[in-house]
């Protein structure tokens, strides 16, 4: 686990590289790991009325979903000003754990990049009562 740790930390850094945040100066990378071993990208997007903003982890999902992967291992995520270093736990917004939800089981990875080793926790720890399909199914 350690090694996979540093592997996706290391890549979620490399995409708050293309962060575009010009408004709050945060920049956040996430790298998704897909169980067949794909690794794919996200950064943030600002937008000026803040709303149809989106976060690096969403970013990341959305690429792999849209090209047919959903099955997903781990995701790492890197947060800080620009120019700053990841410092302490910077966890996924509740939309995101929300998104997360939709395609991983509660066992799945979310490494937070703390200027460590990294922190990693379980979906079902950061999202106890989350939403999903198991909501809307008749009992």
């Amino acid at each position: 686990m350690k090694m996979l740790k540093a592997r996706l930390i290391d890549e979620a850094m490399r995409a708050r590289e293309a962060a575009y945040c010009p408004y709050s100066g945060f920049a956040v990378g996430a790298a998704l790991l897909t169980k067949s071993g794909k690794v794919y990208l996200g950064a943030n997007i600002e937008n000026a009325s803040y709303t149809p903003t989106v976060c690096a982890e969403r970013v990341a999902f959305f690429k792999a979903v849209s090209e047919g992967e959903r099955d997903f291992e781990a995701i790492a995520i890197a947060g800080a000003k620009r120019g700053e270093e990841p410092q302490g736990l910077f966890p996924p917004c509740g939309v995101c754990r929300q998104v997360m939800a939709e395609f991983c089981d509660g066992d799945f990875k979310v490494i937070i990049a703390d200027g460590g080793e990294g922190t990693a926790l379980n979906l079902a720890e950061i999202l106890p009562y989350g939403f999903g399909k198991d909501n809307l199914t008749d009992k």
